[in-house]
């Protein structure tokens, strides 16, 4: 279960870096879908760590509960 909760985090990321490489390369060309990939690279970036925490403290009451 922590490995898939890990791996989701990291795919935020991935999603991130593709929506910034995206406004990096339509901002010239197509100004509207560069602010689509800003709300993007902003929810997928607030994601990862809101997904990092829920998983520390899961990790921790997993720990906890074993002691």
């Amino acid at each position: 279960m922590i490995r898939i909760l890990r791996y989701t985090e990291y795919l935020y990321l991935a999603v991130a870096f593709f929506s910034l490489y995206r406004i990096f390369t339509d901002w010239s060309i197509d100004r509207q879908s560069a602010y689509l990939f800003i709300f993007f690279a902003a929810v997928s970036i607030g994601m990862f760590f809101f997904r990092r925490n829920y998983r520390k403290k899961f990790e921790q009451r997993k720990q906890d509960n074993q002691q």
